[in-house]
């Protein structure tokens, strides 16, 4: 059986998670990508190719082996690998639901149509007027954005212009949606369909850093509060088949979506998803896009908490832990990935790309889990100089 893998760069997910899960499932493997420079360790053939255009998808694949499934983990290409697996009639997603998640303003109009829920939000294209009628506070971010980027709180009319102004320098001819500021808890819900239905996996309780930006800081597991408001808004989306994590607050006037990621939880999260649930949880990933059942996706019976350490601060990075595995017979089991290394200089961006590194720790209580987090940060700092 072979499976196409569209992907940019390489990525933990696919390293860590999707390869080993395909070879597990007796896949022959080959990644499709734009930058195949970047994939010569993966271990696996790979085929360079415009994975940003389904036609050229579709080319490769049809000049090489007979397709078993054609998957991405990419928030980039899920609409381009749907419209290819649908070609060669392929199980996957529907393009026209991946279309529209990935795109905020789609999204909000989607929502609003089937009457799930209201936000206030407008779509700017480049060269639109300032809009006049912004309920304050407000959030400014890309249309099509990802990982925090260029997303931005902002209080009146002069801080909406100077985001404009600057995220339309660093993004020029991108839409933009600037949209009413959802307060309240932040929450995830992960979920996972194969065509018979959506199952939820979970869900998380995020941390973020400090206003104005909204940097990912931390994320706990905790049951869904508002399940069934997420899966009907997904309902209306079209989204169910493959994986799927969602964001959204618990506001005052009830849950409201912040965005839906058309793919699995990402930042180290999804080990940690299938760490908590006991289960070969990127085997049932690709399971579905093979046409088999999700089958068995377990149930967490511990606590786990994902932390993100941000840098904070200009420099170059002099000392910093290296790869943590659990100790055998630990009773809080905590693992660290370095994204950065000694020598990197860092410049922070205010997004989820100031990540050094991201730890992940399962244990019987969250007590448990914070006191080992707190005592992994004092014995192995990053030290920025």
């Amino acid at each position: 059986m072979r499976l196409y893998l569209t992907a940019l760069k390489p990525t933990d997910s696919v390293t860590d998670g999707f390869l080993p899960a395909a070879r597990a499932l007796g896949c022959d493997v080959t990644v499709l990508t734009d930058r195949p420079e970047h994939h010569r360790d993966s271990g696996t053939e790979v085929l360079g190719c415009d994975v940003r255009d389904a036609r050229a998808v579709i080319d490769t694949v049809s000049g090489h082996h007979t397709p078993g499934a054609i998957f991405s983990n990419s928030d980039h290409l899920q609409a381009e690998t749907a419209l290819a697996a649908a070609y060669f009639g392929l199980p996957g997603k529907d393009w026209r639901a991946c279309v529209t998640a990935k795109n905020k303003a789609l999204t909000r109009a989607r929502l609003a149509e089937a009457g799930v829920e209201t936000v206030r939000s407008v779509r700017l294209a480049p060269g639109d007027p300032v809009p006049r009628d912004v309920p304050f506070p407000a959030v400014v971010k890309p249309r099509e954005g990802v990982a925090s980027e260029d997303v931005v709180l902002v209080r009146d009319d002069r801080e909406l212009e100077e985001a404009l102004h600057a995220i339309g320098a660093r993004r020029p001819g991108e839409a933009l949606v600037v949209e009413e500021y959802l307060e309240g808890p932040l929450h995830t819900l992960e979920t996972l369909g194969d065509g018979s239905g959506t199952r939820v996996l979970g869900g998380f309780r995020t941390t973020l850093g400090p206003l104005p930006y909204f940097v990912e800081e931390r994320l706990d597991w905790e049951p869904p509060p508002a399940a069934g408001h997420v899966l009907r808004a997904l309902d209306a989306l079209g989204v169910g088949f493959g994986a799927c994590h969602t964001e959204y607050v618990m506001t005052q006037a009830g849950p409201r979506i912040i965005e839906v990621n058309y793919r699995v939880i990402g930042d180290h999260c999804d080990l940690l998803l299938g760490n908590l649930l006991g289960v070969p949880l990127f085997e049932r990933i690709l399971g579905v896009h093979l046409g088999l059942p999700a089958g068995d996706l377990g149930g967490a019976r511990e606590h786990g908490t994902a932390l993100s350490v941000v840098a904070e601060r200009a420099g170059t990075v002099v000392s910093a832990p290296g790869v943590v595995a659990p100790a055998p017979g630990a009773r809080v089991r905590l693992w660290h990935r370095p994204l950065r290394a000694v020598g990197d200089r860092i410049e922070p961006t205010n997004t989820n790309r100031d990540y050094l590194g991201v730890v992940r720790a399962i244990g019987p209580d969250r007590v448990s889990v914070d006191a080992a987090l707190t005592a992994f940060a004092a014995d192995r700092p990053w030290v920025i100089a």
